[in-house]
């Protein structure tokens, strides 16, 4: 991961906290879960689920984190909480 170099080489790590209290592993997930930021009616949404056959912003942030162990060691999930899956699904 070239963040993980790039900090590496400066002699810090993904986990270190910086001046703004996140570390660089939870400004990551932050920026990814921000750029799925939407506010959708539930009429428009019943639509989207209707005809579009990609998930809601929610669904495509929640789902996708939730079966990440990166996640639950970012922000220190314990298991059993919602954002930490029993059976996460792993493809690749």
């Amino acid at each position: 991961m070239a963040l993980s170099a790039k900090l590496q080489a400066a002699g810090n790590s993904l986990d270190e906290k910086d001046a703004d209290v996140w570390t660089p592993r939870q400004k990551f997930f932050l920026s990814y879960g921000f750029s799925w930021c939407d506010r959708v009616r539930p009429e428009l949404m019943r639509t989207q689920v209707l005809t579009n056959p990609h998930s809601l912003p929610k669904y495509r942030v929640n789902n996708v984190v939730s079966n990440m162990p990166e996640f639950q060691r970012a922000f220190s999930c314990k298991a059993g909480t919602l954002m930490v899956r029993a059976n996460q699904c792993r493809v690749w």
